[in-house]
């Protein structure tokens, strides 16, 4: 054989491989999701929503370049977390999304290799979740519902929609790391104030009920609810709030639209697309280590003047015109 014949034949099998490799199709991916809703919950489909078509945004298709496993857990239990994250992880998926703290720590007791992306946690370097935000330096990154700080902006969002109370009852879930800590941030907000903090341990439905009554007999009362088991309840807290003609505050604008009378903190759906946008940069490569963690860029202002009117209560007209949004 002629040596030239010799170089074109090595260098054609040595092409061999490679463009049979470029012709073959990608694998599916697999993604993992916790969510803290159950499959019912309006708000919940919502986010779920948003995330998956940020994702088909980036060009991962359910179904046809990526399989979505989901798990709609209702409330806050690390330890029902834990046991579905480990069932996800079993499906050797390339990421695992989870929407809140307690769904992060149960991924995180689950597994230290597969990457996390988390949606909504509160505080994830004093959850242990992330090194430093700039730099996660392990296998977890994601987005922040709020800070801490945030917290004491409810208690003086009570007070400025109804200056003349004097007590407020907090719903905490004492069994959330974030509630705790939450709880603690409005206590220190509370002297300043003229106000008295009573907390509420969100377990079930007639706990609650019954907490509320006993706190509704006093005078000059509200309430704020700083998430977790008061998302579960909320329809429940709504109905007593206005039963006992109760101002109250809310962390999130979905509340409010189902009939709640103010809320301020992030938004929300905004944060699931955003983490979509984690995804798919682990997807092609990247490393949760290397992609810092977000904080919130929006805060939105939300009255439910409906809601007010039907408690007798008349919204100062300086926080109207601060409002991003009022429900009439």
């Amino acid at each position: 054989m002629k040596r030239r014949e010799f170089i074109t034949l090595v260098c054609s099998a040595a092409a061999w491989p490679i463009t049979g490799r470029a012709q073959q199709p990608d694998r599916m991916r697999r993604v993992g999701v916790l969510m803290n809703s159950t499959v019912s919950d309006a708000e919940g489909k919502a986010r779920f929503a948003a995330f998956s078509q940020a994702l088909q945004r980036s060009g991962w298709a359910d179904g046809r370049n990526v399989r979505l496993d989901v798990r709609w857990i209702g409330g806050a239990d690390i330890e029902r977390f834990r046991r579905q994250a480990a069932e996800l992880v079993a499906l050797a998926p390339d990421v695992i999304v989870t929407t809140t703290t307690p769904s992060t720590l149960g991924a995180q007791q689950t597994t230290r290799i597969v990457p996390i992306v988390f949606a909504m946690a509160v505080d994830p370097m004093g959850s242990g979740f992330v090194e430093s935000l700039a730099r996660p330096g392990g296998n977890i990154t994601g987005f922040m519902q709020f800070e801490y700080t945030l917290s004491g902006k409810w208690l003086e969002l009570l007070k400025q929609v109804a200056p003349a109370v004097t007590r407020a009852a907090v719903f905490r879930d004492p069994t959330n790391p974030s509630g705790i800590g939450q709880f603690a941030v409005i206590q220190a907000m509370a002297p300043p104030l003229g106000i008295e903090v009573i907390p509420i341990n969100v377990r079930d439905a007639a706990e609650i009920e019954r907490l509320i009554a006993a706190f509704a007999r006093g005078s000059n009362g509200g309430l704020v609810a700083t998430g977790g088991q008061a998302t579960t309840h909320r329809e429940l807290i709504f109905k007593l709030a206005l039963q006992h003609r109760l101002p109250a505050v809310y962390p999130y604008r979905y509340y409010v639209a189902d009939g709640g009378l103010v809320s301020y903190g992030p938004d929300l759906l905004g944060l699931f697309r955003q983490t979509a946008g984690y995804v798919d940069r682990i997807l092609k490569g990247e490393k949760p280590a290397d992609l810092p963690v977000q904080a919130p860029v929006k805060h939105e202002l939300v009255i439910n003047l409906k809601t007010a009117k039907a408690i007798g209560l008349d919204i100062p007209a300086t926080l109207l015109a601060r409002a991003d949004e009022v429900i009439e």
